[in-house]
């Protein structure tokens, strides 16, 4: 990764998902170049963990995506924290296989919950903090390669995740110009939610790498490093976009 370059000094970010994975690395990440951070995670301890080691640059805040009030009070605390939000991450996220012929209803509806209907309640109650910030207010939504190229056994997941890009792109038309919203769309990733997937077992066979382009995992900073960027005021003219981060597997 490139050296720190204060791309995100005085930024106010909030990042979801923050105890683990992408949402961790992204808040070390986004701490390094300057920004405070508003860890957020339903694992509180975990959040607070993340947040202890960002410097004096981070605090944690327990919260459930799912549920109405604890995202209003998890926003209105973050904002009187931090004197204001200028930035939204929705890395919260969870993942479940299987043939949609045999899903349950209850695992179906906990993917919808927590990774499109998180997202819409987080956008929600920050965009009135993020309007006061003004010009250079962004949110990123992680979305994934499913949502682009789904397999077979991914349908709920790819659901959700296709609900996420759609809701960034629908959020960019009625947020400009003011706020600017984007999605990451990520690939396979070395983090704790996707521990099964990495090894053979009895039940869970290794991902078959040569769908990807460059033949390996990726790790949480790559995909951070992406966030940063368009968190940052390098990506002005980017809104509304999703951008695959999946080691070549959208096209290979």
């Amino acid at each position: 990764m490139s050296a720190m370059t204060g791309r995100l000094a005085g930024r106010r970010i909030v990042v979801t998902g923050a105890a683990s994975g992408i949402g961790a690395a992204l808040a070390r990440l986004a701490a390094d170049e300057g920004a405070q951070i508003a860890c957020l995670d339903r694992d509180q301890a975990g959040a607070c963990a993340v947040a202890a080691s960002l410097s004096r640059r981070g605090f944690g805040i327990g919260a459930d995506v799912t549920q109405l009030q604890s995202v209003r009070d998890a926003i209105q605390m973050a904002a009187a924290e931090m004197a204001g939000i200028d930035g939204l991450v929705n890395s919260a996220g969870v993942v479940a296989l299987g043939p949609v012929v045999e899903m349950t209803q209850a695992t179906w509806q906990q993917m919808i919950d927590v990774n499109l209907t998180g997202s819409f309640l987080m956008c929600q109650a920050a965009i009135p903090h993020l309007l006061k910030a003004g010009e250079g207010a962004s949110i990123v939504n992680i979305s994934s390669a499913q949502a682009l190229i789904p397999v077979a056994g991914a349908g709920a997941y790819a659901a959700s995740k296709g609900g996420v890009q759609s809701l960034s792109k629908a959020l960019a038309v009625e947020l400009a110009p003011t706020i600017r919203v984007n999605a990451v769309c990520r690939g396979l990733i070395d983090t704790p939610m996707n521990a099964g997937l990495n090894k053979a077992g009895d039940d869970t066979p290794p991902v078959p790498l040569d769908r990807y382009a460059l033949r390996r995992w990726g790790q949480p900073a790559e995909i951070a490093a992406c966030i940063l960027f368009l968190l940052s005021q390098d990506s002005s003219y980017m809104t509304g976009s999703s951008v695959a981060v999946d080691g070549g597997r959208s096209f290979h």
